[in-house]
Order: structure tokens, then C-alpha cells, then sequence
């Protein structure tokens, strides 16, 4: 107990965190779907304020073109997996939480398995199939879906169904098909643009968990970085 309070003092002295939150945190269950660019500081951060079990999901190995901006993973990984790499360095990071990694796709086959097991679902995927995915999966299991999205120097976050009659996904962009026929998006990205997105998702989960601040619950949240210009929108 003294090395936990040791180890969270600084958030431990945050009165809207303090004792409960922390316990709060200890219990929750987080799945992060993609573990590159968004999905490396998210899942540092959550591991290191405590949330208890984490989960992470990615069939996709490590390559040179990731370590610009996907900062869990060293040039000696390159050709391995990223969530088994990634399990090991957040048991690194903090040995008191359960690590759970599926180096495995989500698939409609079995994201309703995986996704009941958890409380909130974060995206840290980069495509357009995925996040419709997870909206439908969560929207039929009543779970929490954390959404980030990035391109270039702009980024997005927002809470789909924090509370029952909450907006999904679907609500922002509702035309599937039309998502799903537009050309491929440039790939490039500055490194910083999905740290700061996925900053910002791993927030929203703990402001859920230790149930303060103003969550983005029928709102998005976007940011240039070009101006550092920010804004939100109701949905």
C-alpha cells in the first residue's frame, strides 16, 4: 500500500482524483484498439495513472517508418509484434496492472467477445472499418467508446455513448459508404500529432473513470497544430 501511494502521490494529491479515484482507476477495465501512433500514448499513460487491466489489441509488427512517431517501441523490435512488445514495456513501466495483448485483427468474428470483457474501448486505429466497428459493438454492449483520429497536423477526440442516448460514431459521420469508397488519406504525419491526440483520449478515459471534469460526451474536440488553433463542436 505505501509503494502504491508512493508511486501515485502526485495524482493521489489532485482532490479530484485523491483515494477513489485511484481505487476507481485500479478497477477499471480499458481496451485500446491499435497500439501504434495513437495507441503508444495512450497506453503509457493510462499504465502509468494505475488503470488496473489494459487491454490491447494489434496484429501489426513494428516497422522504421512507425518509430517517428510510435514511442513505445525501439529499432531493435522492428519485424515484431506491437502488442506483445508493447505488453512487455508497460509491465515494465508499472508491474501492479494486468496487461492483456491480442496480437490478433478485430474482426466482426470477434470484437464482441473481446469488447465485453472491458469497460471503455479507446481508438487508436487508422481506418474507417475498424471505428464503425467498434461503434456497433459497443453501441449493442452499452460500452464507452473513446475516439481519436489524426492526419498531418490536425486531430480529433471525442466520447460516444457516455450515457444511454449518447452520440455514436455513426452520428458523426453516418454515411458508411461513402466513408468507406473515399480515396486513401496522405500518410504523412508529424510524430507529435498523435501524441498529443492520444494525450488527450487517455484524459478522457480518466476523467471517466474518476467520474470529473467535462467529458466529451455529444462533442468533438479538434486541433491544428500548424496555428495550435483548438475548438469544440456540439454533435
Amino acid at each position: 500500500m505505501e509503494e502504491q501511494k508512493e508511486r501515485y502521490t502526485r495524482q493521489l494529491l489532485l482532490p479530484e482524483i485523491g483515494e477513489q479515484g485511484q481505487s476507481r482507476l485500479k478497477k477499471a477495465r480499458v481496451l485500446i484498439v491499435g497500439i501504434g501512433g495513437l495507441g503508444s500514448p495512450i497506453a503509457l499513460y493510462l499504465a502509468g495513472a494505475g488503470v488496473g487491466t489494459i487491454g490491447l489489441i494489434d496484429d501489426d509488427i513494428v516497422s522504421k517508418s512507425n518509430l517517428q512517431r510510435q514511442v513505445l517501441y525501439t529499432e531493435a523490435e522492428v519485424g515484431q509484434n506491437k502488442a506483445i512488445r508493447a505488453k512487455q514495456k508497460l509491465e515494465a513501466l508499472n508491474s501492479s496492472i494486468r496487461i492483456e495483448a491480442y496480437p490478433i485483427r478485430m474482426t466482426v468474428a470477434n470484437a464482441a467477445e473481446i469488447i465485453s470483457q472491458y469497460d471503455i474501448i479507446v481508438d487508436g486505429c487508422d481506418n474507417f472499418p475498424t471505428r464503425y466497428l467498434i461503434d456497433d459493438v459497443c453501441a449493442s454492449l452499452n460500452k464507452i467508446y473513446v475516439y481519436g483520429a489524426i492526419r498531418a497536423f490536425e486531430g480529433q477526440v471525442s466520447v460516444f455513448r457516455y450515457q444511454e442516448g449518447g452520440k455514436r460514431y455513426r452520428d458523426l459521420y453516418p454515411d458508411e459508404e461513402e466513408m468507406l469508397s473515399m480515396a486513401p488519406q496522405p500518410k504523412g504525419v508529424m510524430g507529435i500529432t498523435p501524441g498529443i491526440v492520444g494525450c488527450a483520449e487517455a484524459n478522457e478515459v480518466i476523467k471517466i473513470v474518476c467520474k470529473y471534469g467535462d467529458v466529451l460526451s455529444n462533442k468533438l474536440w479538434q486541433i491544428d497544430l500548424k496555428t495550435m488553433e483548438s475548438y469544440t463542436i456540439l454533435l
